[in-house]
């Protein structure tokens, strides 16, 4: 199938810095799943910050749902946690309509990184994969570059759940050859997973990575964009 423009595979926060282009930044377990789901919720937008002291500034401010974690959990004065079970289990009656201020020690910081060098930030998950690829390719330009930035574990150690979803994007948009099987496999027998399998910590739910590993879910993608110097994210659909 080749493409008409260049991919690029980036990793990690470093990675994130050196955007390009369309760039998708990935996290799996579990930023951007979350963010899927709270947008299919109804949540009106997200707002994407780095300090968690500014998403609880903003809740006092402006009344927005508070949600995130620091090193996987919730923050005093949260709403939510960085969980799709919990986001689920709240339902369409707490995010229709609302702003959401969301604050993750992976993928909110790399978003926010990518920002400052890409032309387009796109929150990337496994739950919206189909539709990110559909994207990019309506709007790549020919010749143009697309950044793959996999954003691992606190962004500063490679995990193969973002690995293999930023392999399944390049299988969507060039043919390379994937296997999701396998990609499971690994995903599931690494300490990402492990972790919420064990199910000896309230902050990582046994079912949060049901919901982190079906592909294809929704047919939008959330695009983030810098306004008025806040990064904010958006639904986007996509045929």
């Amino acid at each position: 199938m080749g493409s008409p423009f260049c991919v690029i595979r980036k990793s990690l926060l470093s990675g994130a810095q050196q955007a390009q282009g369309l760039a998708v930044v990935i996290d799996v377990l579990r930023a951007f799943t979350s963010a899927a789901f709270m947008v299919y919720l109804g949540a009106k937008e997200i707002l994407l910050l780095a300090e968690p002291e500014a998403v609880l500034k903003l809740k006092g401010a402006e009344g927005t749902l508070a949600v995130g974690e620091v090193d996987g959990n919730m923050v005093p004065g949260f709403d939510l946690g960085n969980s799709p079970a919990a986001i689920l289990r709240a339902g369409p009656e707490r995010f229709a309509g609302k702003v959401v201020a969301q604050r993750t020690s992976a993928g909110v910081i790399g978003a926010v990184a990518a920002a400052e060098t890409a032309e387009q930030v796109i929150l990337g998950s496994y739950v919206t994969a189909g539709a990110t690829a559909r994207h990019i390719r309506n709007q790549a330009r020919p010749g143009g570059r697309v950044t793959l930035i996999a954003m691992g574990s606190r962004g500063e150690e490679r995990t193969p759940d973002d690995e293999s979803c930023a392999d399944y994007l390049e299988h969507l948009l060039t043919g390379r050859a994937y296997n999701h099987a396998t990609a499971l496999r690994q995903i599931v027998a690494h300490e990402c997973t492990q972790k919420f399998l064990r199910a000896d910590q309230a902050h990582y739910p046994a079912d949060d990575p049901i919901y982190c590993l079906q592909r294809d879910l929704f047919d939008f993608v959330l695009i983030a964009r810098l306004e008025h110097g806040r990064l904010v994210a958006r639904r986007v659909g996509v045929p």
